[in-house]
């Protein structure tokens, strides 16, 4: 049985889902003021691999993903370039499509955007006035009552008291209480707006999510995911608001993938050590990028590092060198390998140990191989099907194995000409000849295979 470790009751359950055999999910997105990094692209790949598994698995999932399209970062940044948000907005959310299907990231079957459900936002206000959870202000916001929501806290064990000693009141806000939060903002000269009962504004940040997921889910749902920045204030405002307003559990299992380190320090762009999903990929082929952040569990950090990215990629081609040379078979039945692969994802999706079952796999190919035994073609298949669960081993061995050249590096046709002349250089028994274009090959990055059938490459990384 599926069990998930729920951010909400801090314990692993079994999963059981509102509706047999479906499953609702919402998991918050980006805000599309800039090029996605790569704590983005974590969530992204640790999601989309929930995904996959629990329809592997037979499960009927509905996977909704928002994308926060008005907010003040993007106005700020608009302003910057000289263009309109919606301007910005749309070259962003291309470009995250970019990157998303660049790492194998499949989309989700609906991803609803903020400024396309303004009326279903300015409702669940007015229903959060009308119950006395929220008011309009002196300035033309309109404010949520924290206090006002006896649970408030339960998701990351904050304390009401505590968070009001600690809080702070800027002169010209006009709250209740410095703990209460804007659901809507009174706009400013120029800036875009929506009309509303309050005035022209705009939503505050976390208003969107709760009308985006009663839209596209209904009041209640089996899944809410995000980031590691989330728990708090964001989906705790979100559980306030849409359990006042809708007098229903809001979610039922809530799921929140670790965050990125690079070299054990935070990423921040104040420190330097930022990087884009585009940063990235420009130096390590994509699905290297996907098999580092997918093999180590949702849950737990992951340190960026050149050495981690370089570990990652050896690991993937021990994979695809046993793959080589090998034709899969057509069909294969579910067997002890299955069931120990299942067995680690339904232990919360247990990456690690899902991908140590592949790795004993690789040992059994290599060795189906080495003996020519019948099964490698089984083995083959099974190997691309289980990989192909977390949305890896799909490419053709021979050319994940070659990549593509870098700047700087020898093409496929310069490497090929070279093996030709190394094959004539033995032919001609100037054995010298033949080692020292091996050797001036290695010592650019490819490693030659020779066989009976002839000679094969692969870069080293």
């Amino acid at each position: 049985m599926l069990q998930i470790y729920n951010t909400l009751t801090k314990t692993k359950a079994p999963f059981k889902p509102l509706q047999d055999g479906k499953i609702k999910m919402y998991v918050c997105g980006v805000t599309v003021y800039d090029f996605c990094h790569i704590g983005h692209a974590r969530v992204m790949v640790a999601f989309d691999v929930i995904t996959r598994y629990l329809r592997v698995r037979g499960w009927d999932v509905n996977y909704v993903r928002n994308i926060t399209d008005v907010d003040d970062k993007i106005i700020r940044r608009a302003a910057e370039n000289d263009e309109s948000p919606a301007q910005l907005t749309e070259r962003m959310i291309a470009a995250m499509h970019e990157d998303e299907a660049a790492l194998n990231v499949l989309r989700p079957d609906q991803e609803p955007r903020a400024t396309g459900h303004m009326q279903d936002i300015i409702a669940l206000v007015e229903t959060l006035i009308t119950k006395g959870y929220a008011y309009p202000a002196s300035n033309g916001d309109v404010y949520y009552r924290v206090e006002k929501f006896a649970e408030y806290g339960r998701l990351t064990n904050k304390n009401v008291d505590e968070l009001r000693s600690g809080a702070r009141v800027e002169v010209d806000e006009a709250k209740e209480s410095p703990l209460d939060f804007v659901l809507w903002k009174a706009a400013k000269a120029d800036e875009v707006s929506w009309d509303s009962p309050w005035g022209p504004g705009r939503p505050g940040w976390h208003i969107e999510c709760s009308a985006m997921s009663k839209c596209c889910l209904g009041d209640t749902f089996d899944i809410h995911g995000g980031g590691p920045d989330l728990p708090f204030p964001h989906h705790e405002n979100e559980i306030a608001q849409s359990e006042a307003a809708n007098g229903v559990k809001y979610v039922n299992t809530w799921m929140h993938a670790g965050p990125v380190r690079v070299n054990s320090e935070k990423m921040s762009k104040s420190l330097g050590n930022f990087f884009t999903i585009r940063d990235v990929l420009d130096k390590y082929d994509a699905e290297v990028v996907r098999f580092f952040l997918a093999r180590v569990h949702y849950r737990t950090y992951i340190d960026y590092s050149e050495d981690s990215l370089r570990e990652a990629r050896t690991m993937l081609e021990r994979f695809y060198q046993a793959l080589e040379g090998v034709q899969a078979a057509d069909s294969v039945a579910e067997d002890d390998i299955d069931k120990r692969f299942y067995a680690a994802m339904d232990d919360d999706f247990n990456t690690p140990k899902a991908v140590a079952v592949l790795f004993d796999l690789v040992n059994e190919l290599n060795r189906a191989k080495r003996d020519k035994a019948p099964e490698a073609a089984t083995l083959a298949l099974k190997l691309t099907q289980l990989g192909g669960v977390l949305g890896l081993l799909q490419q053709d061995p021979a050319a994940f194995l070659q990549g593509e050249a870098k700047e700087g590096e020898l093409s496929p046709e310069q490497i090929e000409g070279l093996i030709a002349d190394r094959a004539a250089a033995k032919a001609n028994k100037d054995y010298a000849e033949a080692d020292r274009i091996r050797q001036s090959l290695t010592e650019q990055g490819v490693v030659l295979k020779d066989s009976r059938e002839g000679t094969t490459w692969y870069r080293e990384v």
